[in-house]
């Protein structure tokens, strides 16, 4: 999910305008925002249904499309080497050009849900403070078969995913999401979902205690973090270590790839970074969708704008910063005062999820709301 940089003002008096809670609203110098829509596949339709999707996309103010084109369990892309559901991006990227919207691609990075990997390359996998591998035991639902960011196969499994996507000519951007380790702690909403309390970071949710990691981090250390720890959660070293190993990826391998295709490269972060190993604010990205999902954290609509606010404020590289609100938790009123929030915070536009959870009502809002 992606934002904009706020547009540089010069003197002091211009500054302190820039600066003042909701400036926005009641000013026209604010730059264009950009709206994105994250998008899951459907098995089946033809290019003329694509198009016309993205039509009407473009009509109600949003300018790019996140097509979900690799779930960890099969790519929508032309591909050797995954298993394939169907060419979905070559049909939406003709359709991009037709209308002007741009597409990026949503890749799930680390999990990896093919079982040619999860049976064949186990210490490819994430390993949990209880020596459980998540090829074997996933956290919390079958799909998070997270590998680990610090093994030098899975680093190429995914820069080569996405080499062959930013291949495609006329492809915008990638755009990651599961870049990280699985949650230590879940968004406090989801507690019941899943019918357990995490009120501390318990082992079988504490990633990864693989070879690779513990070997790689004595190296830099003389301890071994699984058995030379007294207390491995409150150890900074170590949280660091794992915070690194993710950056690295991205910042030294994936993002590369990408930008010497040509491509821009964006990612969907979670606000609560530290619970998922996901040091964002240390990225060097076109972009960012934060998933300001305000009820997964049992909280109100200004939660997003406190939220941009300090991650805005936190990013060591400025890049622009998209404000990703989850549409099944917001009437069309909310949407709006969502999109209000998001702005007067610094937003350089918002990113919904998703584009079949927009209802008819949703959209007149949003026609009026983003063509202002």
């Amino acid at each position: 999910m992606n934002k904009r940089e706020f547009l540089k003002a010069s003197g002091a008096g211009m500054v302190a305008l820039a600066l003042a809670p909701g400036m926005w609203t009641a000013c026209s110098a604010r730059p264009k925002a950009k709206n994105w829509i994250w998008m899951t596949p459907v098995a089946g339709l033809s290019a003329g249904e694509w198009k016309a999707m993205l039509e009407k996309v473009k009509k109600h103010g949003f300018d790019a499309v996140l097509p979900e084109v690799y779930t960890g369990h099969h790519a929508w892309f032309e591909t050797s080497r995954l298993p394939m559901q169907e060419p979905l991006l070559e049909k939406l990227i003709e359709a991009g050009r037709d209308t002007g919207v741009e597409i990026h691609a949503w890749i799930h990075a680390m999990p990896n849900n093919i079982p040619e990997y999860f049976e064949n390359h186990p210490d490819w996998y994430a390993v949990n403070r209880t020596g459980e591998s998540a090829a074997i035991s996933p956290a919390y639902v079958p799909y998070y078969r997270f590998m680990c960011s610090s093994h030098p196969e899975v680093q190429e499994f995914v820069r080569q995913l996405v080499a062959d996507l930013a291949s495609c000519d006329g492809l915008t951007g990638v755009h990651l999401d599961y870049i990280r380790l699985p949650d230590v702690i879940l968004a406090e909403g989801l507690w019941s979902k899943y019918n357990i309390v995490q009120d501390r970071e318990y082992p079988q949710y504490d990633y990864c205690y693989c070879d690779k990691c513990r070997a790689a981090f004595m190296e830099k250390s003389g301890v071994d973090p699984l058995t030379g720890l007294e207390d491995p959660v409150t150890h900074q070293e170590w949280r660091q270590f794992r915070y690194d190993t993710i950056t690295h990826l991205v910042n030294d391998i994936l993002a590369p790839e990408a930008r010497k295709a040509g491509r821009t490269i964006t990612a969907a972060v979670f606000p609560n970074w530290e619970s998922v190993r996901q040091e964002w604010r240390n990225w060097n990205l076109d972009g960012y969708l934060p998933m300001l999902y305000h009820n997964f954290y049992n909280a109100g609509l200004p939660w997003i704008g406190e939220q941009l606010t300090r991650e805005i404020g936190e990013l060591k590289i400025k890049k622009p910063v998209y404000s990703g609100l989850f549409v099944p938790s917001l009437q069309p009123g909310e949407l709006e005062e969502a999109f209000r929030v998001s702005m007067d915070a610094g937003a350089s536009g918002i990113s919904l999820f998703n584009f079949n959870a927009i209802s008819e009502e949703h959209w007149k809002t949003l026609e009026g709301l983003l063509h202002r």
